[in-house]
């Protein structure tokens, strides 16, 4: 028989600590949260026919929830360490060590899979916002991540498992060089396409895709790679433009963080199909966030706006703008003509 509910973070920190409640940004992202009242929907709850009791007390983001257990102290011979439940959601922490100054910009957490939004001061809970698959996640300091999850570098990851499959083993920064030398804009893929969401031989289902739709079929690595890149750049402006028409706001910078970042083709195809600039970096903005989250909670820092600071003043971010913009909008029109699938 249970006797209550904790998400896996929440679970380490009750092992070290020996207190139960739920981190903000991490139950946020249970679908069971209210964004309005900050706390359990209770009535979803309900619906679900789950016991009320069993959910433990929300805390905010950065609440110290004591000292490590006696038992556990006398193990590691460290007295007095305290636990700390920071964003346990990862781009939570992500996103709190975006080094943005501010309010006018969007975050990217990019990897497998693209995380793109803007932090806001309150929910945004509209027509618009549900009929455009956008969430409302909690953030540190009582913000809001209103964002949208969509497919990332899975696409190249798939084609580069595909080929070494074939016996044929590329490095990524290999089939970021064969990209760059392939021709630009030849094809384009609309990376949203349930079929792309699918694991097993991605460059046969690009090649596919490519035909179907009336394009010039990618027959080489190179050419792979650079039309699912210059595609997801030219996805990010859509999504870029579906926020700033339902958040009523304007976006002037995009700040990729994440394992994405090394992809400087990306970054570069990004600022250019975005038509602003672009800042990568940091590539471990889930550690830094959640280890200046902790200071914060300690009192070491005094407000996210310092957090901010020290990420700027302590990473180097590559800077990137806009290129042959003429070009990228035509490349914009032509995707948004493309089905979702075929």
């Amino acid at each position: 028989m249970s006797d209550g509910f904790l998400n896996i973070g929440d679970y380490i920190n009750y092992l070290f600590s020996g207190v139960r409640c739920a981190e903000e940004s991490l139950a946020s992202t249970t679908q069971l949260y209210n964004p309005k009242t900050r706390d359990w929907s209770y009535s979803i709850i309900e619906k679900l026919g789950l016991d009320a009791s069993l959910f433990p007390k929300i805390v905010p983001s950065g609440t110290v929830l004591g000292s490590i257990l006696p038992s556990i102290s006398d193990e590691v011979g460290l007295a007095n360490l305290k636990v700390v439940a920071t964003c346990s959601h990862d781009t939570g922490s992500a996103v709190a060590a975006v080094p943005s100054k501010g309010t006018n910009w969007a975050y990217l957490s990019s990897g497998t899979w693209s995380l793109l939004g803007i932090e806001s001061p309150t929910p945004i809970i509209t027509d618009c916002s549900r009929n455009a698959n956008f969430t409302n996640e909690a953030g540190y300091g009582g913000t809001t991540r209103f964002l949208k999850n969509i497919v990332g570098l899975w696409i190249v990851q798939e084609c580069r498992r595909a080929w070494a499959k074939e016996g044929t083993e590329y490095t990524y920064s290999e089939l970021a060089a064969l990209a760059k030398d392939a021709e630009p804009l030849r094809s384009l893929i609309n990376p949203s396409a349930a079929r792309f969401a699918k694991p097993d031989d991605m460059p046969a289902k690009i090649a596919a895709y490519c035909r179907e739709s009336g394009q010039p079929v990618p027959t080489e690595p190179g050419q792979f790679i650079r039309c699912a890149l210059e595609s997801l750049a030219l996805l990010y402006r859509s999504v870029l433009e579906d926020i700033e028409s339902v958040a009523g706001t304007k976006i002037e910078c995009l700040h990729i963080v994440g394992g994405g970042t090394k992809n400087q083709l990306l970054s570069q195809f990004s600022a250019n199909a975005i038509g602003r600039k672009v800042t990568a970096g940091p590539v471990e903005a889930t550690a830094i966030g959640n280890i200046l989250i902790q200071a914060l909670a300690l009192g070491d820092l005094k407000s996210l706006d310092e957090v901010r600071a020290v990420v700027r003043n302590s990473i180097e971010v590559e800077t990137y703008k806009p290129q042959d913009s003429e070009l990228w909008d035509k490349a914009f029109a032509r995707q948004q003509a493309l089905p979702a699938d075929l």
